[in-house]
């Protein structure tokens, strides 16, 4: 009874944290991409359509729980013909495989705003483990007097691991696309 009696007044008197659920605005947000083109330059190209969510009960986001899904369809490299290659089976195939998912295993503090998220990325039907750098950019209220929290996130892949695989050789051999894709997402995330 006694300690029945001693959970209880630890509950009272030291509640559980209370979970936070943060949604990604997508009007203030964005993912972009870029990928070496013919060994001497880069191309970029952005998702227009995605969504994603976190959700935490440590003020330091130690806990946070992330999901995140892309439209392959959304694709835009400001080249039309390249996106339709883009969405075509050489690469995301965005008829078979609508959606591109990020779900988070940790996300470690690395620094004062810095932080190391971990998760598993699906591409295609292909799930590999990932990490992206992630600086958090403070909390604010916005237009609509919704807290407000900004993050960025960066890491590279390697698009030949999620069978992204077309490419030609230029003239002097080297590849038209390059394998490293670096990804970089700028998110403002709305607390519900």
């Amino acid at each position: 009874m006694k300690a029945v009696l001693a959970l209880i007044a630890a509950l009272v008197l030291f509640p559980t944290a209370q979970a936070q659920t943060w949604t990604c605005d997508a009007s203030h947000s964005n993912v972009v991409f870029t990928v070496d083109h013919l060994v001497i330059s880069e191309v970029q190209g952005s998702f227009k359509v995605f969504d994603g969510s976190m959700t935490t009960t440590k003020g330091d986001m130690s806990d946070a729980a992330i999901s995140f899904s892309v439209n392959t369809a959304s694709i835009n490299t400001d080249n039309e013909y390249r996106d339709k290659h883009l969405r075509s089976d050489d690469f995301f195939n965005a008829e078979k495989y609508p959606a591109m998912t990020f779900k988070s295993t940790s996300m470690k503090k690395s620094g004062a705003n810095t932080y190391k998220l971990t998760g598993n990325l699906t591409i295609r039907d292909v799930t590999k483990q990932v990490t992206f750098d992630v600086r958090f950019g403070g909390e604010a209220k916005n237009g609509m007097g919704k807290q407000a929290r900004g993050f960025i996130a960066e890491t590279t892949i390697n698009r030949l691991d999620y069978n992204l695989k077309w490419n030609k050789l230029t003239e002097a051999g080297g590849a038209m696309v390059g394998k490293d894709v670096r990804i970089r997402c700028n998110l403002e995330m709305m607390k519900n």
